[in-house]
């Protein structure tokens, strides 16, 4: 079960990969600067992973008017979400969770999707500037999408 709202959110150091490199991408790097949406997704290059991703990109700069950095999760290698970041243009950061702790600290990890073992469950989070959460969901099944509607209005209640 997801971690509930009014939770100090885990912080996290994960890898992700562009054009630049390897870098580290952690959670505290935007503490006291701004809110962070964490989206945790099943697995790359699937077809509502991508339509999420792609829709997120396409909408990003209503997040960061909204004073927000996005971040999406998932088990990928860092390796296989660049190539997907690049074939789909996903314009948002993407961190790899290959070890799956951060899926199991938010309390998102599906211990078996379809057989092909555990993946991180389709969630959404709004973390505050001081590492609160202020906005927790885990959708019902990895097909259907957070409400982002809900998650802008809590950014924007947030300011």
């Amino acid at each position: 079960m997801a971690i509930p709202v009014g939770s100090k959110a885990p912080d996290f150091s994960l890898k992700s990969k562009d054009a630049s490199g390897l870098r580290d991408v952690k959670l505290s790097d935007n503490f006291g600067k701004k809110n962070t949406v964490l989206l945790f997704f099943p697995l790359a290059f699937t077809s509502v992973c991508t339509q999420e991703m792609c829709d997120v990109t396409a909408g990003l700069n209503a997040y960061r008017d909204l004073n927000a950095d996005v971040i999406a999760i998932s088990v990928d290698s860092p390796f296989a979400q660049e190539a997907w970041a690049k074939q789909e243009k996903i314009g948002i950061t993407l961190a790899s969770d290959l070890n799956k702790t951060t899926a199991r600290d938010y309390g998102v990890l599906l211990e078996d999707l379809l057989g092909l073992g555990s993946v991180s469950a389709r969630a959404a989070f709004v973390i505050d500037k001081e590492g609160v959460v202020r906005y927790s969901e885990q959708t019902p099944t990895p097909k259907d999408l957070p409400n982002f509607e809900a998650i802008k209005a809590t950014l924007q209640q947030l300011g």
